[in-house]
């Protein structure tokens, strides 16, 4: 919803201003400088990022268009998640999580939280860890270097799309360069064979492919860039707040503390307050 907005307020001030200054929006119809810039920026995106990144990158561009669902609202609900296992864990010992953590689309605890449940990456990572905590014996310090390896791992995976459109967002003016230099040769080889007045209109021609490289960059590819961008810390934000919280119920804090650490590490927006979260866990044991 913002992206559509903010794009209607990039085409409204671009060619509203155009229009106010007395310019003929026919004049920016140039078709052919069009195709030699966006032709070229694909191109050279499918060159680069051909195979897998190619899919990863199709598959992440939709989700800019729609609103994160990593909101206080998620948070609240993890936490209730979160402070519900660890609470079975030191009442019934860790085995009693076994059955939920192997399966958590079956299990009571795991159902009662959909939203959760839908996130895959984070469910995935939570039971993974809570797996090797009831059947290893890894001591704290190697359960968190072995949280920070895979979430530096996903952190990359997840940023090749925000890595390619911002490369291709910083490519386009140079293409929009191209286009103009391209458009510049035809305009001198065609002196001495038109008019004055022609000449005008193919210089013109000529400098709408600077105008459009750097629009297209600027105005639409690299804010996609950055709202993926935003997305992937929300995100890990996530995995940061599971692993924290385990990490403090592994350390022997009592689930309430355990919560409070994950609570800690949400950025203002996003963080309930202490006796917010507290009524929340009081109303989610009683589910």
């Amino acid at each position: 919803m913002f992206v559509l907005i903010g794009y209607t307020i990039v085409f409204a001030s671009v060619l509203g201003g155009f229009v106010m200054a007395g310019g003929h929006l026919a004049a920016l119809l140039q078709p052919a400088e069009f195709v030699i810039i966006v032709g070229a920026a694909l191109g050279a995106f499918i060159t680069a990022n051909g195979g897998a990144p190619l899919k990863a990158i199709l598959h992440a561009i939709p989700q800019a268009f729609r609103s994160s669902s990593y909101n206080k609202a998620l948070y609240m609900e993890l936490f209730a998640l979160l402070f519900e296992l660890l609470t079975k864990v030191r009442k019934e010992g860790l085995m009693s999580i076994e059955a939920d953590v192997d399966d958590p689309s079956n299990s009571p605890i795991f159902s009662k939280y959909p939203v959760l449940i839908a996130d895959h990456v984070s469910i995935e990572f939570l039971c993974d860890y809570l797996r090797l905590m009831v059947g290893g014996n890894l001591n704290p310090f190697e359960i968190e270097n072995l949280m920070d390896l895979e979430i530096e791992t996903h952190h990359h995976e997840v940023s090749l799309p925000v890595n390619a459109l911002a490369k291709m967002a910083d490519a386009l003016p140079a293409y929009g360069i191209v286009a103009a230099v391209m458009g510049v040769v035809h305009t001198m080889e065609s002196v001495g064979n038109v008019s004055p007045a022609e000449l005008g209109r193919l210089i013109a021609a000529a400098l709408i492919g600077t105008f459009l490289g750097i629009l297209i960059s600027y105005g639409f590819v690299a804010p996609v860039a950055a709202r993926l961008e935003h997305q992937v810390s929300d995100q890990m934000r996530v995995l940061l707040c599971i692993k924290v919280t385990l990490l403090a119920s592994l350390n022997g804090y009592a689930p309430p503390t355990a919560v409070e650490f994950g609570r800690k590490a949400l950025v203002s927006e996003d963080r309930p307050g202490f006796l917010e979260l507290e009524e929340h866990l009081k109303k989610s044991r009683g589910r």
